[in-house]
């Protein structure tokens, strides 16, 4: 018997969606990034299926050394960087590459004494402000990186976007001529393009793209779904109903009464909760995908469980399979519904939800 709840990922669909990928950006390598355990899909098993890949894009150190202890050989990159002097060893004894965004790295690297030279990509500064050197910095910073006899040569350039996933905001092509006027003439490899640049904005796939939830078959743009681009869900998140109960009209159900029926109809209950990562705040009328249609969610999500209307003519029994987002259900649909994005959706199921690679 299959285990309830859980995340059946397809491989079939990651491979399909990084080949969809490379069709968009054909002179770009692809850097997977699989950060926060493969968005939610399993880290392993991601970098795993997605082996033809050019290399990963890891959040943290220990997400790097995880698929090195896991027999992964291909380009890894740190993309916050190192945090402390102690990484510097274990990234070059593990071949890891890094981004560098601030003094306090090339501090480290500058009083570091490694059996080999660091690949650092340096990240500019374009406009998101978030992590970066910016143009008043990016001069003097680069030649200290160049002085550095820590820093592999040459060095590679990036930087990310504050808003690529709105399509007709200016901000994307401003931020790259600045990223372009900043580093012209310079030698290495860049990379500009996160997801929804290497979908919407062609100027900017550079060398590298680092595609993140497009790899999953989402759509990184509000009102749009991955589907649009050619793209496969890989994660349908399953559960099942443990009770289905006749429901009279006036009665209410679940935490603080707040849902009342306004007629006779009949309640399942779904195991999955927030406890397991599914949303509490998901209002009334969210969707779940039952036998072949949509049915709301009414009365408060709990730790453990949640309420769906059925209707007064429902023949769904207990054991039946629920669908709380997948091909049939998209994960962008419920996101909007709930009023939060799909990212976070599929990054926050906790440990109790089994993942099942196909």
């Amino acid at each position: 018997m299959k285990p309830f709840p859980r995340a059946e990922i397809s491989g079939v669909a990651l491979k399909s969606n990084l080949q969809r990928l490379r069709e968009l950006a054909p002179n770009s390598r692809v850097m997977a990034v699989v950060k926060a355990n493969g968005y939610g899909h399993g880290l392993l098993n991601v970098a795993n299926c997605l082996s033809s890949a050019d290399g990963f894009g890891l959040a943290r150190l220990e997400e790097a050394l995880e698929l090195r202890a896991g027999g992964v050989s291909a380009k890894l990159l740190l993309l916050e960087g190192f945090f402390r002097q102690s990484d510097l060893a274990l990234l070059v004894q593990h071949d890891i590459e890094t981004v560098v965004h601030h003094e306090s790295q090339i501090e480290m690297l500058e009083s570091a004494q490694l059996a080999k030279p660091v690949t650092v990509w340096m990240k500019v500064d374009s406009g998101m402000h978030r992590l970066g050197f910016n143009l008043e910095q990016f001069n003097d910073t680069y030649q200290r990186l160049m002085q550095c006899p820590q820093v592999a040569k040459p060095i590679h350039l990036m930087t990310h976007f504050a808003c690529a996933d709105e399509p007709n905001n200016p901000a994307t092509a401003e931020q790259t001529q600045r990223f372009n006027t900043m580093t012209q003439g310079l030698p290495g490899e860049r990379t500009l393009a996160n997801s929804a640049a290497a979908l919407y904005w062609q100027e900017t796939q550079a060398d590298w793209i680092r595609p993140g939830i497009a790899l999953y078959g989402v759509s990184p743009v509000a009102g749009d779904f991955g589907s649009n681009h050619g793209l496969i869900p890989a994660m349908e998140l399953m559960s099942r109903l443990i009770a289905v109960r006749d429901h009279k009209a006036g009665d209410p159900v679940g935490y603080g009464s707040y849902w009342h029926a306004k007629k006779d109809t009949k309640l399942g209950v779904v195991a999955i909760g927030y406890g397991d990562g599914y949303p509490r705040n998901a209002p009334e009328g969210t969707p779940v995908w039952i036998n072949g249609r949509l049915v709301p969610i009414v009365g408060r999500v709990s730790m453990d469980m949640l309420t769906v209307d059925l209707g007064i003519d429902a023949i769904d029994v207990v054991g039946d399979d629920v669908m709380l987002w997948g091909k049939t259900l998209p994960v962008e649909d419920v996101a909007e519904h709930i009023g939060t994005i799909a990212y976070e959706l599929v990054t926050k199921l906790t440990p109790r939800v089994a993942v099942c690679l196909d």
